[in-house]
C-alpha cells in the first residue's frame, strides 16, 4: 500500500537531458532511437539520490581533495548494519571485496573460478550481461529456461536445472530476478543450492535488486541460508540500484571461503584496479547509515507505479499483460496478444507508441513477445507511457 503522507517528493520530474548530461538513458541518438521516445529502458531511476547522500557528497566536494581511498571501519560498520537490519545476514570484514560494479565482479569471478570451455549456467530470460560474460570469457553457455506459467508467474524446471548443473562449473543466480520479477522462495533457493552442492557448482548470486521487495515477499540472501551454500558462493551487492548511484562505480562483493576469495582477488588485481572511488565509498556509507526512510517511501511509491500499470493494462489494453513483479522496479510486459513478430513488436513500441523499452529477446530464451519497462520514474511519466501505448494499440485496429 502506498504511503499517503510522504516526506520525499518522487513526483517531481528531473530533466536529465541538459545541463548535467552524460545520461545514456536519455540519449536516444546514441542508440539510434527517435528523438521523441520516452526513455524507460536501462535500469537506473529518474529520482535524485536521498538527501543524506547528497549532503555527504557536497561535503566531500567542499573538502576539495579526492585522493586514493580505502574503506575504513565506519564504512564496513554501515554496510554490516544494513544487511543485518534488512536481511538478518551477518557478514565479516574479511569477506568484503569492492569492485566498480556487479557486472565487473561477474567477469572476474568467471575468470577466477572456471576454465575456458567450462560450463556456466544461467536462467533465461535474464539480465543480458550474464550471457555476454559467459561468451566473452570463452565459457560454455548453459541455459535453464524459466517456465512461464498460465498464472502469469515464472517458475523453475528443476529437472532441467539439475541436468544442466551436471555440465556446469558455475551458476549465476539472479535474485530478485531481472526481468521477470520473481523473488525466489526459501524452498526454491534451497533446492537450487542442494543441486549445486551435489554437482560441485560454484554460485554467483547477483542480488543487486534485493532492496526492492514488495508486500507479501521477502528477500533471502542465498549464502545466508546454509553455511554450505556460503562456502560455494560469491554474493554480489551494490547500493547503485537502491539509491541511484550507478555512476559512482561501487559494488560490495562478499566471499566467505578463503580460497575462493583469494582466487577472486588475484584475478581482480590482474585487471590493474586498486583503490575504490572515494565518492562511491562516501555515498554508500551515507546511504546505508541514513537512507532507510527514503527507501521505504520509494518502495511504496514504486508499488503504486506498478499497481497503476497493471490496472491500466487490464482496463484499457488487455492484449498486453503485466507480469506482476515481486521485486525490482521493472515491469515485464507480455505483448504476445498484439500478434506482432519480434521485429514488428520492437518497431511498434519504438515508432508507434514512442516508447524506449528493452526488447524482450535481448534477455535470451523466452524473451520473445515481451518488453521490459522501467517504472522507477515520476508517476506522470508512467501515465504518459501508458496513454501512448493505449493510443498505439488502438491504432492497430
Amino acid at each position: 500500500m502506498e504511503l499517503t503522507n510522504r516526506s520525499f517528493n518522487f513526483d517531481k520530474p528531473v530533466d536529465r537531458r541538459i545541463a548535467y548530461g552524460y545520461s545514456i538513458k536519455h540519449d536516444p541518438a546514441s542508440r539510434k532511437k527517435p528523438a521523441d521516445v520516452l526513455p524507460m529502458w536501462v535500469a537506473d531511476m529518474d529520482f535524485p539520490a536521498p538527501p543524506c547522500v547528497l549532503d555527504v557528497l557536497v561535503e566531500r566536494v567542499k573538502h576539495g581533495i579526492f585522493g586514493y581511498s580505502e574503506p575504513d571501519a565506519p564504512y564496513f560498520s554501515a554496510v554490516q548494519g544494513w544487511f543485518e537490519k534488512r536481511f538478518d545476514w551477518h557478514i565479516r570484514r574479511e569477506w568484503l571485496s569492492i569492485t566498480p560494479g556487479v557486472v565487473n565482479a561477474i567477469y572476474v569471478a568467471i575468470r577466477a573460478l572456471t576454465k575456458p570451455g567450462g560450463g556456466v549456467l544461467i536462467q533465461q530470460p535474464v539480465y543480458y550481461p550474464f550471457e555476454s560474460a559467459v561468451k566473452d570469457t570463452k565459457r560454455k553457455l548453459l541455459v535453464n529456461q524459466l517456465v512461464y506459467g498460465g498464472d502469469g508467474r515464472y517458475g523453475i524446471d528443476f529437472v532441467d536445472f539439475e541436468e544442466k548443473a551436471k555440465q556446469a562449473g558455475m551458476f549465476i543466480l539472479c535474485n530478485p530476478h531481472n526481468p521477470v520479477g520473481r523473488v525466489w522462495t526459501r524452498d526454491e533457493l534451497l533446492r537450487m543450492g542442494e543441486i549445486c552442492l551435489r554437482h560441485g557448482v560454484t554460485v554467483i548470486a547477483d542480488e543487486i535488486h534485493q532492496d526492492f521487495i514488495y508486500e507479501g515477499h521477502r528477500h533471502l540472501v542465498f549464502s545466508g541460508l546454509d553455511e554450505r551454500f556460503a562456502g560455494i558462493t560469491i554474493t554480489c551487492t551494490a547500493p547503485s540500484k537502491t539509491f541511484n548511484l550507478a555512476g559512482l562505480q561501487l559494488a560490495n562483493i562478499f566471499i566467505s571461503d578463503k580460497a575462493m576469495r583469494g582466487a577472486f582477488e588475484r584475478e581482480y588485481a590482474s585487471v590493474g584496479l586498486s583503490q575504490p572511488p572515494l565518492m562511491g565509498l562516501a555515498a554508500c556509507q551515507a546511504a546505508y547509515e541514513g537512507g532507510a526512510e527514503w527507501l521505504d517511501e520509494l518502495i511504496a511509491y514504486l508499488a503504486g507505479n506498478i499497481s497503476l500499470t497493471g490496472d491500466f493494462l487490464r482496463t484499457h489494453i488487455p492484449k498486453v499483460k503485466l507480469i506482476e513483479p515481486e521485486g525490482t522496479y521493472l515491469a515485464w510486459l507480455d505483448c504476445a496478444g498484439l500478434g506482432l513478430s519480434v521485429r514488428g513488436l520492437n518497431d511498434f513500441i519504438t515508432n508507434k507508441a514512442k516508447l524506449w523499452l528493452n526488447n524482450g529477446p535481448v534477455f535470451g530464451l523466452g524473451g520473445e513477445g515481451f518488453q521490459r519497462m522501467n517504472a522507477a520514474c515520476p508517476r506522470s511519466a508512467v501515465n504518459t507511457a501508458l496513454e501512448r501505448l493505449k493510443s498505439a494499440v488502438t491504432g492497430l485496429g
